[in-house]
Parts: C-alpha cells; structure tokens; sequence
C-alpha cells in the first residue's frame, strides 16, 4: 500500500453530527482541497449494519474513511454493555473489512479512557492499555480489531475530554449550571488535557492534506495539563460566571464507570511525524466560550 495520500479522495466521515464530526464539516471546505466528502449518520449509514456499509463503500468508491461515531455515554456503557460493543466494536470491523476490500484507509478516533489511570507521567502510543470500564474496554477492542487486520491502513488518534460548540460537554454543561447555582462540587482527583474538537478536527485535516500515510496510533489533546476541577473553574472564569468550586475526590461523586485518575497523553509522536501545532487548552478554551457566548 503506497504510504501517500492522493488529491482528489472520496472521504465518508461517520458521525458527523457529533462533536468532532460537526466541526470537520465546518471545517472542510476551508481546508480540504479537491476532496470529496461524504458526511453520514446512523439515520443515513448504520455502520453496525455489515451489507450497508459495504454498499457505501461500493457506491461512493470510498479512498478514506474518518470514523467519528462512537458509544460515549461512559456511564450508561456499564448498563447497556451490548449497544456499546456493537458501535465502539463491531462497526470498527465492518469498516476495517470493507475499507481493506476496497483499497481505502482509516482515520478511527479512540480515547484515554483505554488507560488505567495509575501512570505518573504522560502516556506514549506504545503503553500498555488496561480499560477500567465497558466504554474504555470496547474502544480498546475496536482498536485492537484495526492494529491487528489492518494496521498498515490505519490511524488511530486517541485524544481525552472533547468538548466542543457543538453537541453536550462537559463546558456546555458548566456554562448552563454555573449560570443556575451559586456553587458546585467538581472533582479534583483526575487529571488529564481538555481537547477542543475543533482543534482535533484542524489536525485530522491537516493529515488527510498531507502527502504521506503513516499507519499506527497517535495521541492528540491540546497541551497542557488540568483537573476536572481546574477546568471547571478556567470555564467560569473565561465566561465571568460567578459561581463557587469547589474540589471533591472522586470517592465524593461516586459513577458506574471508573475513570482513569490520570490519562495525560503524549502527544509527540503526532508533532513530529506530521508537524501539528497543538494550542494550550485554555487557550483554545477561551475561543470556544467566545463563540458560544456570541451565538
């Protein structure tokens, strides 16, 4: 397989009105070239349906595929186990089956959430992974369907705590609830990088733009490092929300998913291979609370 990228590719993007998946169409058109994108959603391609996914790749001659679409409710994952394997899991073999009958690449999105938690400095690609929850376990297996069938013709980006203009996040949330209580509680105890999903979508652009293919698993987030309770309170202080944090330990807020106390990634490997700029999350955080507040 030539370890390049052609100019004019067919790129079906699944997802594509969720978080990552919005700002890559609001973003293509700028950066994208002579691309041809087919943006898709499950009520227009069902990507655990086997036969459908095959037919897309045969109707619309598919060069790329960017797979956005995921099963992110973390803790509803504990309780509705099945959903979550069929979208995080099987689709990802649906996709690697039909992209390695047609030729095609992957560019497929994963999470931190595949790490314990227990390190005390920032995680390389090359890691061990060992999922604490059915979200983080399923991901690891969607991953681990393209590294072993397919991993030449594969990239995968994990990136943590996306949030966005678009869609529910955790900054969305702040901004409603700040704005509602005088104080709330935030967890302090797990740390991690913020990641602006238009920032992620900036660099998956700037790789399908670039002229070489290099197969394997990147880390992305945006730089610099924050807990839950730090973000929270970066969000009102950009936003100018008077409203009270206050730190709790996890123990505190007890959830069915157990989250990784510190997923810290690693982001080298991308800098270096592709020459992505990553902008400091609190700074991309300010543009963010901009623009939501200027519509």
């Amino acid at each position: 397989m030539q370890n390049y990228f052609s100019y004019d590719m067919n790129i079906l993007i699944t997802g594509s009105y969720g978080q990552l998946g919005s700002e890559i169409r609001s973003l293509c058109t700028k950066k994208a070239g002579e691309h041809h994108f087919i943006f898709t959603d499950v009520d227009t391609l069902d990507i655990c349906n086997e036969t459908a996914v095959s037919d897309s790749f045969a109707t619309h001659k598919i060069d790329l595929v960017v797979n956005c679409a995921a099963y992110t409710a973390v803790d509803k994952a504990e309780s509705d186990a099945d959903k979550c394997r069929q979208i995080n899991s099987l689709s990802v073999r649906n996709l690697m089956s039909a992209a390695k009958r047609h030729g095609a690449r992957i560019i497929h999105i994963s999470t931190d959430y595949v790490f314990d938690g227990t390190a005390h400095k920032p995680y390389v690609e090359t890691d061990r992974i060992a999922p604490q929850s059915v979200y983080g376990s399923t991901k690891a297996e969607g991953e681990a369907i393209l590294l072993d069938n397919y991993a030449d013709g594969s990239i995968i980006i994990r990136t943590s705590w996306l949030y966005s203009t678009f869609g529910n996040n955790f900054v969305k949330t702040m901004l409603r609830l700040g704005k509602e209580r005088k104080e709330l509680s935030i967890v302090f105890d797990q740390v991690g990088s913020p990641t602006n999903a238009a920032d992620l979508a900036e660099a998956i652009l700037s790789i399908i733009c670039s002229d070489r293919f290099e197969g394997g698993v990147y880390h992305y987030s945006n730089e610099g490092v924050c807990s839950w309770y730090d973000f929270a309170k970066a969000i009102f202080e950009l936003a100018r929300i008077d409203c009270r944090v206050l730190p709790i330990e996890s123990s505190q807020y007890p959830t069915p998913a157990k989250r990784p106390h510190y997923s810290v990634l690693n982001k080298a490997k991308i800098k270096s291979v592709y020459g992505i700029h990553i902008p400091y999350w609190r700074d991309s955080l300010q543009r963010v609370i901009s623009s939501i507040k200027d519509n």
